[in-house]
């Protein structure tokens, strides 16, 4: 990293929609003094169904818009994001700190009693070579089942994380993985923190509910220190962009951040892409 990086210089995240903002919450609790750059790139929602050609184009724009924003690293707060655009960007910008998602694994393999682990996650995440590699390094002694969830993402886009709608779309994709033994889910994908009380109420207390928010804090963390760029503080307030309906993300981060902050559209800069 250039030395004339500043440790006060923000750190900028970015999702295919608001799923992101359960792993911005993870920066904020472990980092406190780091200032935060979010953009939900909520008018291509969901990536799970986009090519990798067309997602790897939205990291490069939305990447290099939060470098142009003083980004000092970036987040890839997206499982779908990660397996197709997380590789060219550390190309691009090798001296950057850029931290990814994966599915957890590995930490589902050594919490599961009975050797059955249930993944949730989007239809890109669980068709990639990426997720084929981990399931090969550290699934070997334990049964992985996969269950792809259409239609989740948008539900929780919407804001609507305890319908009943919602309830009986959740429970058809965790049941036929409950009915195999499952005792450990992964919840593959940064939407679904946001329904994990909806969850808990469909699977028995001894399933566990792994994510992996808190460890991409935790690397975001290492690599930071490892550069002494950890901030000072105290943070900035956080800024926020969507290149969807700028007005229910407001509404959304009420719901999932915690405040109504103010959203900057994104459009001004969707002719680059």
């Amino acid at each position: 990293m250039a030395s004339n990086v500043s440790r006060d210089a923000p750190v900028g995240v970015f999702d295919s929609g608001v799923g992101g903002l359960s792993v911005l919450g993870e920066i904020r609790m472990l980092l406190p003094n780091e200032s935060l750059l979010y953009i939900a790139d909520s008018g291509h929602v969901p990536y799970g169904e986009k090519s990798p050609e067309f997602i790897r184009e939205r990291c490069r724009v939305l990447a290099a818009f939060l470098l142009n924003q003083g980004a000092k690293a970036l987040v890839l707060a997206c499982n779908t994001a990660t397996v197709a655009g997380v590789a060219e960007l550390r190309e691009l910008y090798p001296q950057l700190p850029i931290i990814g998602m994966e599915p957890a694994v590995k930490p589902a393999a050594a919490a599961t009693k009975v050797g059955v682990v249930g993944v949730l996650a989007t239809t890109g995440t669980l068709k990639s070579a990426k997720f084929a590699a981990l399931l090969d390094r550290f699934a070997c002694d334990v049964r992985v089942i996969t269950q792809p969830c259409p239609g989740l993402v948008e539900r929780i886009e919407a804001g609507d994380l305890s319908s009943e709608q919602t309830r009986t779309l959740l429970q058809g994709f965790v049941t036929p993985l409950l009915e195999q033994g499952c005792d450990t889910l992964i919840l593959g994908c940064t939407h679904y923190p946001f329904i994990k009380p909806l969850l808990q109420t469909l699977v028995p207390p001894s399933v566990s509910l792994i994510d992996t928010g808190a460890a991409v804090a935790r690397q975001l963390q290492r690599l930071l220190e490892e550069r002494s760029l950890l901030a000072n503080g105290p943070a900035r307030p956080a800024q926020f962009w969507s290149s969807g309906n700028v007005t229910q993300l407001e509404n959304l981060l009420t719901l999932l951040w915690g405040d109504r902050s103010l959203i900057q559209s994104f459009d001004n800069i969707e002719s680059d892409c």
